[in-house]
């Protein structure tokens, strides 16, 4: 069933591979000419520099960057986006001991002189599939980045700062976004280690308010199930045509683990426990007829207390990410928006 779900989205990243050997007119592609440029995102301004003083009595948020790297750039943002690169990293995880690419960007809000002094909202994007070993997010395709700029000049979206790891070791298997008993420790990778690589290298806000994780099926599991086991890292996921539960052959001997991540037994908990508040924007379009049905079942079983959910369903739309990106345009990020905190000093 999951190799026939992500037929389309597979479909994806075989493009976004190929076009990284045939030069297609992708993020893969752009990237050619620009591989060898170093880009920063860390420099400049931090306490004691030329900023914006915080007002009296008030705690500041931004959390300045505590170890910038030089990143390798992907690709040039267009339209809204400014011209702004996307960069990319290989980061070996100090906590999960896991090693692989991540992908980031900064709109272009963040480099202007009026926010100087103040930290952004993260997105952590998650591909479909297997995510492995590129992430679709960045390609200029789909045009994540130049939408969410789009939005954000129109007043539909926040700012965000995007994030986008790979999501599985290899292209073989399915690790669910976890830690199974005897495997590379991808819950930790996504939950833990990433965060640390944005913090070490970005302006960021000291708040779980400012912190959403997005993914798209397979990748749609991992943002639900993540948020849901750490809510103090993540308030918002936007769980795109997700997997409902664990299903990674992976798990077989290991039935403890597997229930420790499936997100209807951490949607329950985290409702026995009165919270901390979680607001999950699932998206699904109108023609998936297999994975529609269980996400409105999980809303209604669990979709009260501190979990707040809200559906947007895209007309016409398939298992796909364009579906998704359309998705978020007709009213999801709006809502994430509101239930999140802005760029703030």
């Amino acid at each position: 069933m999951r190799k026939a779900l992500f037929r389309s989205v597979t479909g994806l990243v075989t493009l976004t591979v190929l076009a990284a050997t045939a030069g297609c007119g992708t993020a893969a592609s752009h990237a050619s000419s620009h591989a060898s440029s170093p880009v920063r995102f860390g420099d400049g301004g931090g306490p004691g520099g030329a900023l914006h003083a915080t007002a009296p009595g008030k705690q500041p948020l931004v959390r300045w960057p505590t170890h910038p790297i030089t990143f390798t750039e992907q690709r040039r943002v267009g339209g809204d986006g400014g011209n702004t690169p996307i960069g990319v990293t290989t980061l070996h995880g100090p906590k999960s001991g896991f090693t692989g690419k991540v992908w980031v960007w900064a709109p272009p809000e963040y480099y202007e002189k009026r926010n100087a002094d103040k930290g952004f909202p993260v997105m952590l994007a998650l591909p479909g599939s297997y995510g492995y070993p590129v992430n679709y997010w960045i390609g200029a395709d789909l045009k994540l980045e130049e939408n969410l700029a789009q939005w954000s000049r129109n007043g539909t979206s926040l700012p965000f700062i995007v994030v986008m790891p790979v999501l599985n070791p290899d292209d073989r298997q399915y690790y669910d976004g976890s830690d199974i008993p005897g495997q590379p420790k991808i819950g930790t990778w996504l939950s833990r280690d990433v965060p640390d690589l944005v913090r070490q290298n970005f302006r960021t806000l000291g708040t779980r308010d400012a912190w959403a994780i997005m993914g798209s099926s397979s990748g749609g599991f991992a943002a639900l199930k993540n948020a849901l086991q750490n809510p103090g890292t993540f308030k918002v996921a936007i769980p795109n045509g997700p997997d409902i539960v664990p299903d990674s052959p992976l798990w077989n001997g290991h039935a403890a683990a597997e229930r420790a991540n499936n997100p209807e037994v951490l949607a329950r908990r985290l409702a026995a426990r009165g919270g901390p508040e979680v607001d999950l924007a699932f998206q699904d379009g109108s023609q998936e007829y297999t994975v529609l049905p269980k996400v409105r079942k999980f809303i209604a079983r669990y979709g009260h207390g501190p979990v707040h959910t809200r559906l947007q369903i895209v007309p016409g739309g398939t298992h796909s990410a364009a579906t998704y990106v359309k998705g978020m345009s007709e009213g999801t990020m709006r809502w994430v928006s509101a239930h999140m905190q802005g760029p703030t000093t």
